[in-house]
């Protein structure tokens, strides 16, 4: 039978190279998990339930409407205990009965699913639906074992069918496409449900209901489920796109239009589509309807004629699909390796595997976004399972030992880099171990699955895995579902020209003894790539065809405060005005050069400046970390700061600059510092503005500074809502400055002006990334122990030069053969990014807001994310945190710190 075939692959552990892992130490790991998942979910019981989540660098649960709004982030949240209902099924699989009986039974008495309150339709249904459903599958099995549950009555597929009633208003639409978003107590219709305005939604929003809506159909003998899953299916397959057999990112819920993004549409295997095509074939797996295979099927063909680029797998043009539509890659991708196992294609699998594994090792964690080079593109990391799903699928399909190590690598940076006393913090910037006050529900649901199935034996696994499939969320769903009795539902919209061909079929799962019948073949994929990663962030020439002369003057040379270079750009016909915000404007007029010769070499000037800036932006530094280590923080506090390009490069640092924080006076630091005896021996606060940052740096080292610290002086100003920036020098040698100057944003700052003034006394750690606390206080007593038995950190390899994604917006000017670009009045070597098929007729002009207008230029603008496939592709931006004043701020600041005070109460 096809559906058993296509399972046969998955399990059959094979003899591979390498050093096997002996039982004791898979045992030992084993335990490791099941001791983390007790670490994370033990503390979201005791500090955050019933709220949705918790927050685990302040030890409270995230309730919505109390804490600050993330955007889109917070639709996953509808007061109804997520995390606890998305760890169910996940406490049974770790042999936890007796907690998953009391879990149940405090979601019974505990969780309501009426609130008014708007939330995702694709996060409620895979984490809160599918989280009912997993449990309710683990119950009914549990108590058919004879010895647990004998009591339950099937209360959890009672609530689950409530909760799929509420979730089906959203699919009234004359597509059937869901609208993304529901009122869980008055649907979409109405002024009351705050929602049922949107237009659009993502193609994995819609595609990725089918498995929760069929089990629920097939559970409770309703169709109705079932059938709205399969309507929004078809017509998603209806609208790909018929030459390239691709589907889009994101598609209009009533036209059927795929949405475009500036002047296309997107296709790829990341946010925003992934489960679309994961479902369809775990559809097939679980249901055993031929036409989702096909489905699927043609799907992957096309995936791998036009997005695979082994190892890389990158967005197309969806119109144009020889043409990529981007250079970076997401971290939701990593799930692709699992389905190719699951599909049977094991070689492309092993190749996208190694390479996310090269950069995992590079970077520690996979970064929300990374580029074809390997360097960080988007910086944060929510903690996320797909690496982890993949490394497991791919033991399974080889059992290839490599992957139990991966699986450690997993591990040890979980316990090293994200553990904190109240459970798991996501990071904030993988670059300096800064975290996020964050641990998702899936963190729970998915991570500790893979992690425990890997490192488990048969034995260790109270029941058959192979008699269910994966949600992906990771719920387990039972392939007895195939064989429920149902009703039919309506007709899927087959066309004439879409009837079943077998050549869309493989209806056998490759022997893999025969895909590998040399024992190192797996090994020999690996190892090219990762050489190809570890030769990574290569600084590219910039780019000029050939046989172009030279103009009179280097964009690189160009100092805005030299007359003779003045002079040579108004021969050139290039002006130069200076804005209010500190930025300065080079403008080109061919018409005003004093010659046709001249013309010509201001339009080549500044085409060098735009291909300067942005080779700057791609050599750009990455953010550094400042660790508060002194009483009461004790290394606990990490604020992500921004790097300088001349000074101690403290990424050459093995154990950073420590000392005590003192305020210069005068407190911008623009002239002679006349609180030198205090300075001296310590690290200097200072504020922008009024001078060049080498200035500062210069007076403070004077005065017998070891490092010295800029805190922004726009008011408001923070690194959770605007891109980080590296501060340049003043047009000269900076060789004399031998201390390292760092950069806060005004939010960061307020925070160490607080504990100063609380503390008086306040000691930092300048460095490249955040250190292990163990290694901060070597040789002395660990003032509350973040991992138990930790051993010091070990160096690992420099991280790659990030490159810029500071956005840019050009407009024509006309007629007028005028070009225009915008740079740094105090930094004349900086000028704002320009894309580089920019012509020089164009004005090129960066927004304010992308721009800073200081010393420095931006970095990589992180975004706030949310889960899985509701990904957007720009940064978001937290209007509710931006809007917050200075006090609430520090309120918010004096409340974590009495929390990390508890913390080390409890942990002494």
């Amino acid at each position: 039978m096809p559906l058993v075939l296509l399972l046969l692959m998955l399990f059959g552990a094979l003899c591979s190279p390498g050093q096997a892992m002996s039982r004791e130490e898979k045992q030992r790991l084993k335990n490791q998990v099941v001791e983390m998942f007790d670490h994370a979910y033990q503390n979201y019981m005791d500090h955050a339930y019933p709220a949705d989540e918790l927050m685990p660098l302040t030890c409270r649960g995230r309730v919505r409407g109390l804490e600050p709004s993330r955007g889109d982030i917070d639709d996953a949240l509808g007061k109804f205990s997520l995390t606890l209902i998305d760890t169910l099924d996940t406490l049974v699989l770790l042999n936890k009965t007796t907690e998953f009986e009391d879990a149940v039974r405090r979601v019974l008495s505990d969780v309501r699913l009426d609130n008014d309150i708007v939330v995702s339709v694709f996060e409620t249904n895979i984490r809160v639906l599918g989280g009912l459903l997993g449990g309710h599958s683990m119950a009914v099995m549990l108590k058919e074992g004879g010895q647990h549950m004998q009591w339950y009555q099937d209360e959890l597929l009672h609530m689950a069918k409530d909760l799929g009633l509420r979730l089906l208003p959203a699919f009234n639409t004359s597509s059937g496409l869901p609208y993304p978003r529901v009122n869980l107590k008055h649907g979409v219709r109405g002024p009351e449900t705050r929602t049922g305005t949107e237009t659009d939604t993502c193609t994995a929003c819609a595609g990725t209901i089918i498995l929760e809506f069929a089990a629920l159909s097939r559970f409770t003998g309703d169709p109705v489920f079932e059938a709205h899953a399969r309507r929004a299916l078809d017509f998603l397959w209806e609208k790909r796109q018929r030459n390239s057999n691709l589907v889009g990112t994101t598609i209009n819920i009533h036209s059927g239009e795929w949405v475009r993004r500036g002047e296309r549409a997107d296709s790829g295997v990341g946010a925003g589509i992934d489960s679309y095509y994961e479902y369809l074939l775990k559809a097939y797996v679980l249901l055993g309807d031929d036409l989702f295979l096909e489905r699927f099927n043609i799907h992957y063909a096309s995936i791998m004629k036009y997005i695979s680029q082994p190892p890389l797998l990158l967005d197309v043009h969806i119109h144009k699909p020889l043409l990529p539509a981007r250079t970076w890659m997401d971290s939701l991708l990593a799930f692709f390796p699992g389905l190719q196992v699951l599909k049977g294609d094991i070689r492309p699998a092993i190749e996208t595997h190694e390479m996310l594994y090269q950069v995992t090792k590079k970077h520690n964690f996979l970064p929300e976004a990374f580029t074809t080079d390997f360097r960080v593109h988007w910086a944060q990391h929510p903690l996320r399972p797909e690496f982890a799903e993949s490394t497991y699928f791919l033991y399974k399909a080889t059992g290839d030992p490599y992957y139990l190590e991966a699986g450690r690598t997993i591990m040890d940076n979980l316990n090293r880099f994200a553990r904190v006393p109240c459970g798991f913090a996501a990071m904030k910037d993988v670059r300096t171990g800064s975290h996020e006050d964050r641990m998702d529900s899936f963190f729970l649901a998915e991570m500790f699955k893979y992690l425990f199935l890997l490192f488990a034996e048969l034995d260790d696994i109270p029941f058959d895995v192979e008699d269910y499939v994966f949600t992906t969320e990771a719920h387990l769903l039972p392939l007895s579902l195939s064989m429920a009795p149902h009703s039919s539902p309506a007709p899927s919209n087959r066309t004439s020209d879409e009837e079943l061909d077998d050549s869309n079929f493989d209806w056998t799962c490759p022997n893999t003894h025969l895909l590998f019948p040399d024992p190192a073949f797996p090994r020999i994929l690996r190892e090219p790539i990762r050489s190809a990663v570890d030769k990574s962030c290569p600084r590219p020439a910039p780019y000029r065809e050939p046989g172009m002369g030279r103009p009179p003057l280097r964009a690189q040379d160009f100092m805005a405060n030299n007359p003779e270079h003045l002079e040579l750009l108004r021969r050139m016909g290039v002006s130069l005005i200076h804005l209010k915000d500190g930025r300065v404007q080079l403008v080109q007029h061919a018409t005003q050069a004093v010659s046709a010769v001249a013309a010509e070499d201001g339009v080549r000037f500044m085409q060098e400046m735009m291909e300067l800036s942005s080779q700057q932006q791609k050599e750009q530094l990455p953010p550094r970390a400042i660790q508060i280590v002194s009483h009461p923080f004790f290394g606990r506090v990490v604020l992500t700061a921004g790097p300088a390009q001349f000074g101690t490069d403290l990424s050459k640092s093995s154990t950073g600059v420590r000392g005590f924080v003192t305020v210069a006076e005068p407190y911008s630091g623009c002239s002679e510092i006349v609180n030198a005896e205090y300075i001296q021996g310590h690290i200097a606060l200072l504020q922008r503005g009024q001078c060049m940052f080498a200035e500062k740096a210069r007076h403070i080292q004077k005065a017998g500074a070891i490092g010295g610290i800029v805190v922004d002086d726009n008011e408001g100003s923070s690194s959770d809502t605007a891109p980080l920036f590296q501060m340049a020098g003043d047009g000269r040698s900076t060789d004399d400055i031998t201390l390292p100057l760092l950069f806060l944003f005004h939010k960061e700052g307020n925070i160490l002006l607080e504990a100063l003034k609380e503390y008086r006394e306040v000691e930092v750690l300048l460095s490249d990334k955040a250190r292990d606390r163990a290694a901060i206080f070597k040789g002395k007593p660990l003032p509350g122990s973040l991992i138990e038995g930790s051993a010091d950190v070990q160096e690992r390899e420099e991280d790659c030069l990030t490159e810029a994604t500071t956005p840019t917006s050009h407009e024509p000017i006309g007629q007028s053969q005028m070009s225009t670009v915008e740079l740094d009045e105090s930094a004349p070597e900086e000028v704002s990014p320009v894309d580089e098929d920019t012509s020089p007729a164009e004005e090129v002009s960066a927004p304010k807001e992308e721009v800073k207008p200081a010393e420095a230029e931006p970095a990589v603008a992180q975004p706030q994310e949310d889960r899985d496939s509701e990904k957007e592709e720009k940064p978001e931006e937290d209007t509710d945190s931006s809007s917050q004043s200075v006090d609430e701020l520090l309120a918010d600041w004096r409340e974590d710190l009495e929390a990390f005070k508890q913390m080390e109460k409890d942990e002494l």
